[in-house]
């Protein structure tokens, strides 16, 4: 930049820069002084209290929204996600071979117990079962013939014995030789022998026919595993075997029947849920509630708590529990994921305030109360279940008392407040809000 003159006055010699150099100092100079006044404002801003002021209603108070602490029952609840079960799962199997002739049913269909399912070619056992019958005829015939010759023997031995002792008497007369007298008695002897041996032909008979009889039982009855009936109530799945072809006895999954009324919910809780549980379900019956995990406006089932597991899962820290549900509208539905609700007892006359009203400091849980000169005071409370959007407080205010919900933090002990209603416009005085 080129030198610029200087001037010179009165015989002294001043030098004076531009004046484009002095507006510019000027500005400067306001600037700096401008960044100092906002530089103050925002330190008193943030200065203790200082948050009030660009919130502040009338006079400087605090805008906040208050509800007022209310009474009310309060069902103690637990809830967590279970499982539906079938309250009984039959597998159909056959219990005979043969070829599958026909189905009664269509897959998915809902059956009652004894309603027939299926029928398997019987033609194999039922002739089977008529031969174990004619055996049956057969031995009994055996049986007859063995009774006529026990009593044709018999009736030869009493005549064979009584001529033994005629001619035993007349040997000893001397009328007839010895050699006589005992081939009668041998004869009288082998006849006796011959009724023994027909006593033994007639047991091994009746033998023979209780063996008939019991093959034909067994036919009978395989004969009628021919027809497979439904053992439950329930609905059918998927049809693995299909009409013509062929089933072997014991070795296939036909079909699997899911009773689903009633029917249960499976859910686990927490160890530390026990001893409350048990206290409970000695007084009586516990309610369970259950609906679709993602129905949230879906009507809720009822049912009962019927089962407690006798142990408790060392790897998870739970223990496994069921409800029975009625299920008559099938709204339940086996391997569905629901919402279970699990109602311990009822809290009579609970304080409640809305959950936003309750804080969190390094001392543990506190809520702000408004008092009659509209000052507000830190009041520690003990919290105790969650009921919608209401939390109850044990221990620390009662009901009738105004507790403040928004605004908790431009709020200090001793703060001056100003109700406003939810859409942050100024209200009346402090005892004024929403109903809890």
């Amino acid at each position: 930049m080129p030198t610029l003159p200087a001037f010179v006055f009165r015989g002294h010699r001043k030098t004076f820069q531009p004046l484009w150099i002095l507006g510019l100092t000027s500005l400067l100079a306001l600037a700096l002084c401008g960044c100092s006044n906002s530089g103050a404002t925002a330190a008193k801003s943030d200065a203790p209290g200082g948050g009030r002021g660009g919130g502040r209603g009338r006079g400087g108070d605090v805008p906040v929204t208050v509800a007022k602490a209310s009474t009310r029952d309060v069902p103690v609840e637990v809830q967590v996600i279970g499982n539906v079960e079938a309250y009984s799962t039959i597998t159909v199997k056959a219990l005979v071979g043969g070829q599958l002739t026909n189905v009664y049913f269509k897959e998915g269909d809902f059956v009652k117990k004894g309603e027939k399912l299926f029928d398997i070619d019987r033609r194999p056992l039922e002739a089977a079962y008529n031969q174990a019958v004619a055996n049956i005829a057969r031995d009994q015939a055996s049986l007859l013939q063995a009774q006529a010759n026990m009593a044709r023997d018999q009736a030869n031995a009493k005549y064979q014995d009584s001529q033994a002792k005629r001619y035993g008497e007349l040997f000893t007369a001397g009328v007839i030789s010895k050699d006589q007298a005992e081939q009668l008695r041998a004869g009288a002897d082998a006849s006796a022998q011959a009724v023994n041996a027909d006593q033994a032909a007639i047991a091994s008979a009746q033998a023979a026919i209780g063996a008939s009889q019991a093959t034909a039982e067994n036919a009978k009855v395989q004969l009628s595993y021919t027809t497979i009936y439904s053992p439950i109530d329930g609905r059918t799945g998927n049809l693995t075997v299909k009409l013509g072809n062929v089933v072997t006895a014991n070795n296939m999954d036909m079909i699997t029947i899911n009773q689903v009324e009633p029917i249960y919910v499976t859910f686990s809780v927490p160890e530390a849920q026990l001893p409350a549980i048990k206290k409970y379900m000695a007084l009586g019956s516990l309610n369970v509630r259950s609906r679709p995990q993602d129905a949230d406006n879906a009507e809720e089932e009822r049912g009962a708590l019927t089962f407690v597991d006798n142990t408790v899962d060392i790897t998870t820290g739970t223990i496994k529990l069921k409800g029975t549900f009625p299920n008559t509208d099938h709204k339940l539905w086996p391997g569905q994921f629901v919402r279970v609700t699990l109602l311990l007892t009822t809290q009579a006359n609970a304080v409640v305030v809305p959950n936003q009203a309750i804080q969190t400091g390094q001392a543990g849980a506190f809520i702000y109360v408004v008092k009659e000169d509209r000052t507000v005071e830190t009041r520690p409370v003990v919290s105790g279940a969650r009921v919608g959007q209401d939390m109850v407080v044990n221990e620390g205010i009662s009901a009738g008392e105004t507790v403040v919900v928004e605004g908790q933090l431009r709020l200090a002990p001793g703060s001056r407040v100003v109700v406003r209603d939810s859409k942050g416009g100024g209200g009346g005085g402090g005892g004024r809000g929403r109903r809890g």
